[in-house]
This record gives C-alpha cells, structure tokens and sequence, in this order.
C-alpha cells in the first residue's frame, strides 16, 4: 500500500488543490453537524463569533510571532527536519497572492471552528490542541514539525481559553498560513 507522501507525489497540483479544498469542506460539514449534537441552542454558537478590535490585534500579534518563531526554527534546522515533502511548496509555489489568500483562509476557517469553536469548546483545551496536531498526519514522522505543530496547536488554543473568541484564532492561524504561503511563493 502506498504511502501518503507517494501518493501525494502521484498527484498534480490541482489533484493537491482539490483535495485540500475537499478537506476543508469536510471539516466544515462536521463541524455543522457537532454544533447541532454538541450546543442546546445557537446563541451559545453565535458567542463564539462576538468579536472586537482587542481580538483582532491579539489574533494578528500571535500570528505574527509564531511566524516569526517558524522562521527562526527554520534558520536553525537544517531543512531535512522542516521538510514536509514537499506539500506546502506544491500548494503555494505557483498561486497567485489571492489564490494563496483563499486558501489559507479556508485552512483557518474550518480548522479553527471545528478544533476550538466545537471540539476546545466541548472537550477541553488539551483534547483539542493534540488533536488538532495529530490531523497533520504528514508531519507525524518529522519531530521537529510535528513538536512545532503541536506547540502551535497549544498556543492557539490558549488564545481561545483567553479570548473566548473564533476570530481571534482563525486570525492567528490565516496569518501564519499567509505569510508563510507567500514566503514559499516568493522564495528564490
């Protein structure tokens, strides 16, 4: 049986795109099916998305600063251990900066409503951060960017437990799969 990288190999690059969009959907799709077994009524649902400027800045600071601490791990490693076979290349090398901006977009949206909005909100903070970091299969045989996922995966969830807010996380985690995506774009 062919591995997961082997058979992300096997497909094209617009194989690649759809079946992360697909992904996305799919995560969506259950996270409107648990908000309905998991919340009595929709206001506790619609809470989740109140939001205000102090959100806004606190998402965009964290997502800064895990960039920047991406960056730095990815001076000091060598690129063996920060190598995810080269997926996230295939997904942002060629996309135009709005494709890249949709894309990261829907990573965040159905990401973080599915792991903090239902599963942190349901389950507890630590359920949903390993879980969260136990989805990106791919990394599972690199330490370093599993450890990294992980330890992201924990301080985005934290900023929901402080600002029992989505949006604070969903802009946290655009930001870093932006920038990071146009770095990838951008890189000579």
């Amino acid at each position: 049986m062919p591995t997961q990288s082997e058979l992300i190999k096997q497909m094209s690059d617009r194989e690649l795109l759809k079946q992360l969009l697909y992904t996305q959907l799919l995560l969506i799709g259950i996270s409107i099916v648990l908000s309905f077994l998991f919340f009595d009524n929709i206001n506790t649902w619609i809470h989740l998305f109140q939001t205000d400027a102090d959100d806004i800045y606190y998402g965009l600071l964290s997502g800064c600063l895990i960039v920047i601490v991406d960056l730095l791990l990815m001076f000091l490693f060598p690129k063996k251990y920060y190598d995810d076979g080269g997926v996230n290349e295939r997904i942002f090398k060629k996309r135009s900066v709005p494709g890249i901006f949709c894309i990261a977009m829907a990573v965040a949206i159905s990401e973080e409503v599915l792991f903090r909005g239902i599963i942190q909100t349901t389950f507890g903070y630590t359920a949903a951060s390993c879980l969260f970091a136990l989805i990106h299969v791919r990394y599972l045989r690199k330490p370093v960017l599993f450890i990294s996922v992980l330890l992201v995966s924990f301080y985005i969830g934290y900023i929901f437990v402080i600002t029992e807010n989505l949006a604070a996380v969903i802009i946290a985690h655009f930001t870093v799969d932006f920038v990071l995506g146009l770095i990838i774009r951008f890189q000579k």
